[in-house]
């Protein structure tokens, strides 16, 4: 397989294929594992994370998963599925409303709200629940690469 045709299998979405009310998800069990490693690459110990004992005796009345761990799966349904591979995170905001435990299922939605052609961007409003219950709010900002702009490059 040559490299042009495997770009183009990896890419996601162009600018001109998206359009407003868009979405995807991505669903994922939160594990003892998931948030041992997370604290790993990202060096956050912190205790509320990963020693029951401490967590315990917390308002949370136990061990809860990372807030960016539960946003990183926001960032997993962008990159990964809409607008995809190709896309460039320019921006997110966030609000952190509920704890996520270990063994709970983090389902992150992405919703496009605006686009911009003439930038080549988009706005996402992102969400991620467990459940019924929202535990993580914002709007994620993105950079989608345009065929208009591919093909007349190309020749």
């Amino acid at each position: 397989m040559d490299n042009v045709r495997l770009h183009e299998e990896l890419n996601g979405y162009f600018i001109e294929e998206l359009s407003v009310g868009m979405s995807a998800v991505f669903a994922k069990t939160i594990t003892e594992s998931d948030i041992v490693m997370f604290s790993g690459v990202t060096g956050d110990m912190n205790p509320v994370h990963v020693n029951e004992d401490f967590a315990k005796d917390t308002i949370f009345k136990g061990r809860i998963a990372h807030g960016m761990l539960t946003a990183s799966l926001i960032s997993t349904v962008l990159g990964m599925k809409l607008p995809g591979p190709g896309c460039i995170y320019l921006s997110q905001d966030l609000k952190f409303l509920a704890p996520v435990r270990p063994g709970d299922t983090v389902a992150a939605r992405a919703v496009i709200t605006d686009i911009i052609p003439e930038k080549k961007r988009i706005v996402c409003k992102t969400t991620a629940s467990v459940g019924d219950k929202l535990v993580c709010d914002g709007t994620a900002k993105m950079m989608v690469r345009s065929r208009v702009e591919e093909e007349s490059a190309k020749g």
